[in-house]
């Protein structure tokens, strides 16, 4: 019960993290200059972001298989970008949507679920193996 708040507020932390970072005011950062770095930002907040809700879906509904809990997790991921650029483009005045932000969080969710899928794989062969 305590592991599972504590994932859900890492989830909640991460989640309002990325929206404050997302729609704040950008003139004056210090990686403007840098041709797409924002990308790579992009791919960590959503893989973070993926990984945390995954963690709290799994224990929220165990009874859930991986496949699926995962599934839902990078879905959520997914929505939560667009719904992230749907806000950039019309509340803010220094930030707009862009499809390759919106790519980019999936790419990041997408490695996120593949190492999971991974180390799920391993840790049952392992398992099956003692």
């Amino acid at each position: 019960m305590v592991l599972k708040k504590l994932y859900l507020w890492f989830a909640v932390f991460w989640s309002a993290l990325i929206a404050f970072l997302c729609l704040m005011q950008i003139e004056n950062s210090p990686f403007k200059g840098v041709s797409n770095v924002d990308k790579l930002v992009h791919i960590f907040f959503h893989s973070v972001f993926t990984l945390f809700w995954f963690l709290y879906f799994n224990l929220r509904y165990h009874k859930q298989k991986f496949t699926k809990t995962l599934f839902i997790s990078v879905l959520f991921s997914f929505f939560y970008g667009i719904a992230i650029e749907i806000l950039q483009e019309f509340f803010t005045e220094s930030r707009q949507a862009d499809l390759y932000d919106v790519l980019a969080n999936l790419l990041g969710a997408l490695l996120t679920s593949i190492v999971l899928r991974c180390w799920f794989m391993y840790s049952n062969f392992r398992i099956k193996n003692k």
